[in-house]
């Protein structure tokens, strides 16, 4: 009699081990099940930041700075800076207005604070900072919630504005009020609302025209109630300094920004014409200091900021990874102040240091 032959045993499957993610229609079935019960009652949301692990560490003081961007906050300063040394240029001796020129830095730095934190909120809901290469963002880690971030947005925008009240009655130019309207707007439709400019190559514009026209020509008018070549040319080049900060940033996220269906400039021209658009506006300031400094002597002190310009321009020339580029968007903020400051230096000079 042949001996019964035994049965294999049926091997069972635990729940609460990982499983191989090719197991399961080359997804994991534990990951699934694990995400599914973590993000109950907040998936329904539509926000992917939503759907983020509760393991995930909660953002500190330090995770909030970082989320203000700090590093691009000389695009908000320069500006200023560079605006006021016009002033000084167009006023008379000892003539200074240096609460109007408080007022427009605390506008210009909230706008700026206030921008960064819509982006991230807008962004993290979107998903587009799923893949970043850079500095994580709030709520696209799951640090923070949208909703606080969002508070912390209106928050900025809401000092912006208060201060440009006050410097509107201060002034007496009661048409600033349209003008701070519109670069609220704008700055909320950056990347906020179902079409984003930002999201259609026309970042680069905002940033020229609010970081560089209107926050240089604005700061000196409400001074001195005119405007000079000096303003003019100051405007231009930290406008150019301030959009190639953005040109640089967008060309770090090509690939990510192509994928989740962001239309920056960058995706439209490709990197190679990106590189080529960030020179030129890193070097075209230059050009203006050189301009300058024949009337203004001191001004030849901005071409020491070529020690910073040149090594950005060498490395966005040659970067092969976007982690490279991180390096380049700091040197342009360095730049970009250093470069306010020299063009204050010579005008303040001219002015007889007073």
């Amino acid at each position: 009699m042949a001996p019964k032959q035994q049965r294999p045993k049926q091997q069972r499957i635990d729940a609460t081990r990982s499983v191989d993610p090719r197991n399961v229609n080359g997804r994991n079935a534990n990951a699934d099940k694990t995400v599914r019960t973590k993000t109950s009652g907040r998936g329904k949301s539509g926000n992917p930041a939503a759907r983020r692990y509760d393991a995930v560490k909660k953002a500190t003081l330090a995770d909030w700075i970082d989320g203000s961007r700090v590093r691009t906050l000389p695009l908000s300063i320069s500006p200023v800076i560079v605006g006021t040394g016009a002033a000084i240029v167009a006023s008379e001796p000892g003539v200074y207005h240096p609460v109007r020129a408080l007022l427009c830095l605390i506008v210009s730095v909230a706008l700026q604070i206030g921008v960064n934190f819509a982006n991230d909120y807008s962004d993290g809901i979107r998903g587009t900072d799923d893949n970043r290469v850079g500095p994580q963002r709030l709520v696209g880690s799951g640090k923070a919630s949208a909703k606080s971030v969002l508070t912390v947005a209106l928050v900025f925008f809401g000092i912006a504005a208060v201060a440009g009240l006050v410097l509107t009655v201060v002034s007496g130019l009661w048409w600033l009020l349209i003008v701070g309207a519109a670069a609220l707007v704008a700055a909320w439709f950056y990347t906020g609302g179902k079409r984003p400019y930002g999201y259609n190559a026309l970042g680069e514009v905002f940033v020229f025209v609010f970081f560089g026209l209107v926050a240089t020509l604005g700061t000196t008018f409400v001074q001195v109630y005119q405007l000079n070549q000096e303003a003019w040319f100051g405007a231009i080049a930290v406008g150019f300094m301030a959009t190639a900060a953005l040109v640089v940033n967008n060309l770090r996220d090509i690939e990510q920004d192509r994928m989740s269906g962001k239309r920056t400039l960058s995706v439209l021209i490709g990197a190679t014409a990106t590189r080529v658009l960030y020179i030129v506006l890193m070097l075209v300031p230059f050009v203006i200091a050189g301009v300058l400094a024949l009337f203004y002597p001191a001004a030849w002190f901005a071409m020491f900021v070529l020690l910073a310009a040149l090594p950005a321009c060498i490395i966005t020339a040659t970067a092969r990874t976007p982690r490279e580029l991180i390096l380049v968007l700091k040197l342009t903020g360095v730049a970009q102040l250093f470069y306010a400051i020299a063009l204050f230096v010579a005008f303040w000079l001219y002015s007889g240091g007073q």
